[in-house]
């Protein structure tokens, strides 16, 4: 004999729990329980309750609301504190993060100093890597010269592949040694949750799963990251959502773009507000980002995927004092190190296949820029040239190795120069023809397009199909091409460039 207690089967039922419903019609026989009856009765009792104006979505706030005060009840008589007050300061301070006045514009403030910090910190250490590295290049050349090495091999592995990988060293690594750390204390203190509460609202509008914020924060470090923490959405439409969708939050291979382009364009003519304008300049490419990732959960929910957005229970788990020990161990090892040895291994090949491209030619002209040549029209129209456009399809292994594509590719002899500044980062694109419009959608374009190929392989493995992936790379494709065709088109039609 099976003993259920009603009252708990019957709001159950009500609440519309599917998985509950399917074992009672697998276990107890059809002579007892008539399908179509309880169908039938569920029902009545859902129309009834919305008569009184209680609807799905109230009934479950309810039924929740009301184990959580009889649990607290039960624990109250069986557990006795000596500190009665022992979680009020963790509930005023809910009452203000979590707020509808206050929780957005914090979480946007929080963020904003995590990139201030960021930008403000990470020039100089910048800085002394590119000229410690390229001090190792100098050495290096002495070396080759030394061997009596001949002048392709010299040009292959220093001039294209240690050059490359002395810039993504320098570029990337101190910007995550700042970021990943900062990141990682917030969610040691338990502040995620909150961030995915504050959106919670959002993301139903949307018709997406609020549990999509969460795994939109770990998109922050890496999109392949933030798509495998998707398997904690049990809707397999959500889920899918928030895969297809999560390549809109920059990773950490594309923030030293970001950053890099909003300290010499946006912000180079403000002398001492300058890390400000470039923090907010960051910001808001996040927030547009976030914007984007709502706005195509819509229309995906509305066309390919359409469904409504599931409820679930969201527990805030009580704020902890940060282990900083720990908090830097996982962030420079599991995060930092992990992310930058991934550049790393991408960057040496991509140099050799820039340089191979530099310096073969045909009819004397390379292949590189035969390839710049044939994309040059396509990339005016965005915005951009056929150099950038180049360097985004050749960075499909790792969006860290975009810009160090650019810089070889701007240069005649098929090598970069030395830039141990962002000056001489400066100076070399505006000598190739970057404008602010240049630069902006350049931004635009390395926030909306194609997944990197890790990510790529990583929505392979978790959707199991090859349809799911090629949507992937085409949906946040055809919304870079389709915004930066806009704010170009727009810019050049209103005379401000």
């Amino acid at each position: 004999d099976i003993k259920l207690n009603s009252r708990w089967l019957s709001l159950r039922l009500i609440e519309g729990d599917k998985s509950l419903l399917e074992t009672i019609k697998e276990h107890i026989k059809y002579s007892r329980f008539d399908e179509t009856l309880l169908d039938q009765k569920i029902e009545e009792t859902r129309e009834f309750l919305y008569s009184q104006g209680l609807d799905q979505d109230g009934l479950r706030d309810s039924i929740v609301t009301s184990i959580i005060k009889k649990a607290e009840a039960i624990g109250d008589r069986v557990v006795h504190f000596q500190n009665q007050d022992y979680n009020r300061i963790d509930q005023k301070i809910d009452n203000i993060l979590t707020s509808k006045r206050w929780g957005i514009p914090i979480m946007i403030a929080l963020l904003g100093v995590i990139f201030w910090i960021t930008v403000e910190g990470a020039n100089y250490p910048s800085e002394m890597l590119a000229t410690g590295l390229f001090w190792i290049e100098d050495q290096l050349t002495k070396l080759f010269i030394s061997f009596g090495a001949p002048q392709w091999l010299y040009g292959i592995v220093v001039m294209g592949m240690y050059r490359t990988l002395a810039w993504v060293v320098s570029v990337m690594l101190p910007p995550m040694a700042i970021f990943f750390p900062l990141f990682t204390l917030l969610e040691d203190l338990g502040y995620l949750p909150r961030v995915a509460f504050n959106l919670d609202n959002f993301f139903k509008k949307a018709c997406a799963h609020g549990k999509q914020a969460l795994t939109m924060c770990m998109g922050f470090g890496c999109n392949a990251a933030g798509v495998v923490a998707c398997r904690i959405i049990d809707s397999p439409r959500e889920r899918l959502i928030a895969t297809l969708t999560n390549n809109f939050v920059p990773c950490n291979g594309r923030f030293p773009t970001l950053i890099a382009l909003a300290t010499i364009f946006i912000a180079s003519s403000v002398g001492a507000f300058k890390s400000v304008i470039s923090t907010l300049t960051v910001l808001g490419a996040v927030v547009l980002g976030v914007v984007i990732t709502l706005v195509i959960s819509r229309i995906l929910s509305k066309t390919i995927l359409k469904g409504l957005p599931s409820s679930f229970t969201l527990e805030l788990p009580p704020y902890r004092k940060p282990q900083i020990g720990k908090i830097l161990i996982r962030s420079l090892l599991d995060r930092t190190l992990f992310v930058l040895g991934r550049a790393v291994m991408v960057a040496a090949p991509a140099g050799l296949i820039i340089w191979l491209m530099a310096n073969l030619t045909v009819d004397g002209v390379s292949l590189l820029k035969h390839s710049a040549r044939f994309l040059d029209p396509f990339g005016r129209l965005l915005g951009m040239d056929g150099y950038i456009i180049l360097a985004f399809i050749l960075g499909l292994p790792a969006n860290e190795i975009v810009i160090p594509i650019i810089i070889m590719s701007y240069t005649a002899s098929g090598t970069m120069i030395e830039l141990d500044s962002l000056d001489a980062l400066r100076n070399l694109l505006v000598a190739n023809g970057w404008t602010w419009l240049t630069a902006i959608s350049t931004m635009l374009f390395s926030l909306n397009h194609f997944p990197c190929g890790t990510t790529l392989l990583t929505i392979r493995k978790e959707t199991q199909s090859l349809k799911w992936t090629v949507l992937s790379f085409i949906i946040p494709t055809i919304t870079g091409i389709v915004l930066c065709f806009i704010v170009a088109q727009g810019v050049r039609l209103l005379g401000l460039i």
